[in-house]
């Protein structure tokens, strides 16, 4: 059984940037991954500007914006019936980009190996003991140990599951996203659209494909694909890649010995393009409180220290996604939230400005 310091579930952007800071604080530490990476996943594809901070610190900006992308210079809201208002976003080098995930989570997997950190990929954790240390058990017959365990693996956590910590879904929402032809003319924005059955995101993430997201409650979510199909010319054998749940309640981010970062610990709504600045900066300040913990700082103060600080990250945003929870449940009143930003324009542009305002203060 090899020892580690640190063993993390999941390699998407929580797990990698928790990997890659520990592994530059010289701890010795493994990644366990389901998939096989580059993949795509369900997501908006948007990084917003509080990313940067962290890419920074990893000395991935530059090697991010390398990376086939769209700049967004705007995000338009499109109310039921075809009202809408434009709101222009921040510009410059931190900018709202979009990328691909499948390049985007590579990249940031691709950073933790070269810091030395270990990299299991198509690798599925079938069991965990907890007797001082953590005994990690694979579907493969493998077994690793190590002192602290880290779940970053999602809204669907096997780290909370076999530790008896995963709340029950709310299974009101479905979410469906494709990557399909960029239509002639789109430019370079953000459509959030609402419509009778539900809601759908879109933004480009290259020259030549928009990102188009789709979300609806189960008895509505097929008439929103016909509605994508006959509004985007593409086929009714299009793939679509799928989640749920879109919300559940939060796992606690500190514990004994174990840490949940990511939608693992909290989801948030995939409306305000928030979800990888959260995981990534969780997973930075994850390592942070390790690396105190393997020096023989006192356990506890970290552990209360990490989550003031997760609590911190999240405050004073988690009101703009119940507002955008509420809007995607019934999109009939988020087609009146626009229709009174016609009228009052600052209404909108203020909940905007609080999303994509860069996070420089950390």
């Amino acid at each position: 059984m090899e020892p580690f310091d640190v063993v993390i579930v999941g390699g998407g952007p929580a797990g990698s940037v928790c990997a890659a800071f520990c592994a530059r604080a010289g701890l010795h530490t493994l990644v366990l991954e389901r998939e096989k990476f580059p993949r795509e996943k369900v997501c908006g594809d948007c990084l917003n500007p509080s990313c940067w901070p962290v890419l920074e610190r990893l000395s991935l900006a530059q090697r991010v914006r390398d990376l086939p992308h769209s700049k967004l210079d705007s995000v338009e809201f499109i109310a039921i019936g075809g009202r809408n208002v434009i709101v222009d976003l921040p510009s410059g080098d931190d900018c709202e980009l979009s990328v691909k995930r499948s390049l985007f989570d590579a990249l940031l997997l691709k950073r933790a190996q070269d810091l030395d950190a270990h990299v299991r990929e198509e690798t599925t954790v079938r069991a965990l003991t907890h007797n001082g240390n953590w005994k990690i058990e694979t579907a493969g017959g493998e077994n690793f140990s190590a002192r602290i365990l880290v779940g970053a693996d999602g809204r669907n956590s096997t780290v909370a599951h076999l530790c008896n910590l995963l709340p029950r879904p709310a299974r009101e929402r479905v979410a469906l996203q494709a990557h399909i032809p960029l239509p002639q003319n789109f430019g370079s924005r953000i459509v959030l659209q609402f419509l009778p059955e539900g809601y759908s995101g879109q933004a480009p993430v290259n020259e030549t494909e928009l990102n188009l997201c789709l979300v609806g409650t189960p008895p509505t979510i097929s008439r929103l694909r016909r509605w994508a199909e006959d509004h985007f010319e593409i086929t009714a054998d299009q793939s679509w890649r799928t989640i749920t749940p879109l919300t559940r309640s939060p796992v606690p981010c500190a514990h004994q010995n174990l840490f949940f970062i990511g939608d693992a610990a909290r989801v948030v709504e995939p409306f305000t393009g928030e979800g990888i600045y959260y995981a990534m900066r969780s997973g930075e300040l994850a390592a942070i409180a390790i690396s105190k913990i393997m020096r023989g700082e006192d356990q506890q103060a970290t552990l209360r220290e990490f989550a003031r600080a997760c609590a911190e990250t999240y405050r004073g945003r988690l009101w703009i996604n119940r507002l955008a929870r509420m809007a995607v449940l019934w999109p009939r009143v988020g087609s009146l939230f626009i229709r009174a930003a016609q009228i009052q324009p600052a209404i909108i542009s203020l909940l905007t400005r609080k999303i994509v305002s860069p996070a420089w203060l950390y």
